[in-house]
């Protein structure tokens, strides 16, 4: 996973629109369905464009911003036609200052969301503590055996092949293994704290929840799935220790165990 980035530009909503390919067809649709004309396709484009904004808008909460469509429909025009009221110069200040106030409202909206997360995961970290069968180690990781294996433990050097599925508190499940119908193999070392922590601990054979505090998983940084300051739940199943040699081809990235 990635952290998410944010940038408006409403100036290249156009350019954006059709790198995204929103409205091109695929191979198989474009065998069957008739290519549309010229009028079709800026239609097209006007409309995506719309939506675009709207759902910027909408989901920036940008409560003290109206759009003025018609005030856009005129720039749109007037550029078309190189006959522009407002000056480059003058498009680029007013989109600069927009995409500052934009960017201000991302990050209050974020650090809303890390310190609800944060009180949201304490109470579950609460509450799952005092569940049958859960151990809570020093760090503040906790877990429960499903499975008790018999095998020997991995120690920090070694590379791993395993299945996992994880999740939010909330069941939200952002990654799994056993979706994409292939275990996972990666260095002790090269995944998020709490999976370092617990990997050492778990006898090859052995399948192990894992409640991940955010200070052992990401943290205060958000990522695609994964809300800033979240609690991480893991279903994992140690299948192996590999070698070097049979780890060559190992997966090195996934939403449960990257850096």
């Amino acid at each position: 996973m990635i952290k998410a980035k944010f940038g408006l530009k409403l100036a290249t909503t156009l350019v954006l629109f059709v790198s995204q390919g929103a409205w091109a067809a695929d191979e198989k649709a474009s065998e069957t369905t008739k290519k549309p004309d010229a009028k079709s396709i800026s239609y097209a484009i006007g409309s995506n464009s719309a939506r675009y904004i709207q759902n910027t808008i909408k989901r920036y909460e940008m409560t003290s911003f109206k759009f003025d469509a018609e005030a856009a429909a005129k720039g749109f025009l007037e550029r078309l036609q190189n006959n522009s009221t407002v000056s480059d110069e003058e498009v680029r200040v007013i989109l600069t200052e927009f995409t500052k106030e934009m960017e201000k409202v991302r990050k209050e909206q974020e650090t809303k969301i890390a310190a609800e997360n944060k009180k949201k995961g304490d109470a579950f970290l609460a509450a799952n503590a005092k569940k049958s069968g859960v151990k809570t180690l020093e760090s503040g990781l906790q877990y429960k055996v499903l499975t008790e294996g018999k095998g020997k433990k991995p120690a920090k050097t070694d590379t791993v092949r395993v299945h996992y599925k994880g999740t939010l508190i909330d069941g939200t499940e952002f990654d799994s293994s056993y979706k994409r119908n292939k275990p996972a193999e990666f260095p002790v070392t090269g995944v998020i704290r709490g999976w370092v922590e617990a990997l050492q601990l778990m006898p090859i054979g052995s399948k192990w929840e894992l409640t991940i505090p955010a200070d052992l998983a990401y943290g205060s940084v958000s990522r695609p799935s994964i809300p800033a300051n979240s609690v991480l739940v893991f279903e994992v199943e140690l299948l192996d220790v590999v070698t070097p040699k049979k780890a060559e081809g190992a997966q090195k990235k996934g939403d449960g165990h990257a850096h």
